[in-house]
């Protein structure tokens, strides 16, 4: 079980929300907003891009409850958004939050978005070289995670642990991209002193209960509009290969639309590669000894008291 860190002001506080996709991090936010007098901030690689809404799950006006929720529909889908974008907009957030007077709640389930703001990575300052991603674009995964683990075999090892096929291609791209540039393998991520006081909640369900959870929302969205939500974004100029690369639910979806799998094989693949993504999640916060797993909102409310 985690320790409480030496009591700060309120005004550096911050609360962070993670854990599986499905397991109700969203509700619980907003509940805990309610109660505490904060505002969520969204951390989700896909729910920053403007009209990728049923497909990433991202919440409704209705289900936010009054409740201020920041980046959300901050990027255009048409171009990839970083993780140093997100956190440069995250710091910026959290701190407008807090100078309000108001307890900013941290909520989401892509790791890498949570820890750069958690432990405040500082990320390698190397410049996009579009000729080289474009001929690196054009080698295979399995190519490109070879010549890393020629010239990094430590990055190529913990990109293989961490990263699912939607995303692999182009973290092995960047990977090799910062080789290329500086000559050297690809720096840890330095982390800083945290720039906040932090209490990390992690929602904690059964695999089964899990598995039951993805399904039920996985069919509630197709039959909420989630085919025509994509369908629109192709239309309104997203490529197929970019919806593909926006990964899961709009991975597949876009296949069967261009009629390259059966509707059956699209749910059972959005349903496989949720399931694994949430193996790689788990990863991610399993071995973080910070997080206390918690499986009501009592219990959660309880923490939150002591730590304010």
């Amino acid at each position: 079980m985690a320790r409480f860190s030496p009591r700060k002001e309120r005004r550096d506080s911050l609360i962070v929300i993670v854990g599986p996709t499905a397991s109700g991090k969203s509700d619980l936010g907003v509940q805990l907003a309610r109660k505490f007098g904060g505002e969520v901030v969204s951390a989700d690689s896909r729910q920053v891009y403007r009209g990728l809404d049923i497909g990433s799950g991202k919440i409704t006006k209705k289900e936010m409850m009054g409740i201020p929720h920041h980046l959300l529909d901050v990027a255009s889908p048409r171009r990839r958004f970083s993780a140093a974008q997100y956190q440069k907009l995250a710091f910026r957030a959290i701190r407008d939050i807090q100078r309000r007077g108001k307890l900013p709640i941290l909520v989401g389930g892509t790791p890498f978005y949570v820890y750069s703001v958690v432990d405040g990575f500082v990320f390698p300052e190397v410049e996009p070289n579009p000729k080289l991603r474009g001929t690196l674009a054009r080698l295979s995964n399995q190519e490109l995670l070879e010549k890393l683990e020629e010239l990094d075999p430590e990055r190529a090892n913990t990109l293989q642990q961490s990263s699912g096929q939607d995303k692999n291609k182009r973290r092995l791209i960047r990977a090799l991209e910062i080789v290329a540039a500086t000559g050297k393998p690809v720096p840890k991520f330095n982390k800083v002193n945290p720039l906040f006081d932090t209490l990390m909640i992690g929602v904690k369900r059964s695999p089964e209960e899990l598995k039951k959870r993805i399904r039920k929302r996985l069919l509630y969205r197709i039959d909420h509009g989630m085919l025509n939500e994509v369908k629109n974004l192709h239309q309104s100029g997203l490529s197929w290969r970019r919806l593909e690369e926006l990964g899961l639910e709009y991975r597949f979806v876009a296949q069967y639309l261009q009629k390259k799998i059966s509707k059956q094989e699209m749910v059972d693949s959005i349903q496989r590669e949720s399931e694994d993504f949430v193996r790689r999640q788990m990863l991610w916060f399993k071995r973080d000894p910070r997080i206390y797993w918690i499986e009501s909102e009592k219990e959660a409310e309880k923490l939150v008291q002591k730590f304010l």
